[in-house]
């Protein structure tokens, strides 16, 4: 285990700015319909439309968005077909990104992701190669209270059900899995009634820098809030380790 939290670093990757909620439920209801799309509308059937309707919920997205979501993803509602678009690029201090993004149009799209790495004085440009996809669970601290007898038993229950990594923090604990066995650890916890914060594929960067110049690490911030706010990017992974 690192001397820099998995737990610190991932939450901040996924940090929802409550100021900034006018982006969410259009990112959500993106993931939702892509996820209908790809696989089926019912959630019993389909973990990846679970999963994304689990993040609606948790966000507080009203219950008649999730459902339109879901119509539109099955061919049953109104719009235009949302696509997903994946960008690579260099940001500040050398720092690297992956963006996920949902559209209904990829020319604007395209324009916007170059025009928010340009504004920090980044490009696109092949990163790829630096991440590998896995799962990622994670689970507060207070979900654990009562839960658990025998910590180092859990542990060796969550290996044989597919945890590669396990790091245990003040905070929590995040649990990494093969992208194929993060549904099979996930149903295991929910059959021990743990609540998970987290429960997704990213891209986990092989080898991560950690940034301690306070300018660049304002330009990180600057160019994250970006990402944020743009109603396009569903989600975005890095290699910087946050201290």
């Amino acid at each position: 285990m690192s001397g820099h939290s998995k737990w610190a670093t991932t939450k901040r990757q996924k940090a929802v700015v409550d100021a900034k909620r006018g982006a969410i439920f259009t990112k959500l209801g993106n993931l939702i319909s892509i996820a209908a799309r790809d696989k089926g509308g019912d959630p019993a059937t389909n973990f990846t439309l679970r999963l994304a309707m689990e993040k609606a919920k948790q966000a507080n997205m009203p219950k008649e968005n999730i459902e339109r979501a879901i119509k539109r993803g099955v061919g049953g509602g109104e719009g235009q077909q949302i696509e997903e678009l994946i960008y690579e690029g260099k940001g500040p201090a050398g720092s690297q990104f992956i963006v996920k993004c949902l559209t209904d149009n990829r020319n604007r799209t395209a324009a916007t992701i170059r025009h928010l790495f340009s504004r920090v004085g980044g490009s696109l440009a092949p990163v790829m190669w630096n991440f590998t996809p896995r799962g990622v669970i994670q689970i507060a601290s207070e979900s654990l209270k009562d839960k658990i007898a025998d910590w180092d038993d859990l542990e060796l229950q969550l290996i044989d059900q597919g945890a590669e990594d396990i790091f245990k923090e003040d905070e929590g604990v995040t649990i990494y899995t093969k992208p194929e066995d993060l549904q099979k650890v996930k149903t295991f916890l929910e059959g021990l009634s743990i609540n998970t914060e987290v429960a997704e594929v990213q891209q986990i960067a092989r080898e991560k820098i950690i940034i301690h110049d306070a300018a660049d690490k304002e330009k990180l911030e600057n160019f994250i809030e970006l990402l944020e706010e743009c109603e396009d990017v569903s989600d975005y992974y890095t290699n910087i380790e946050w201290d």
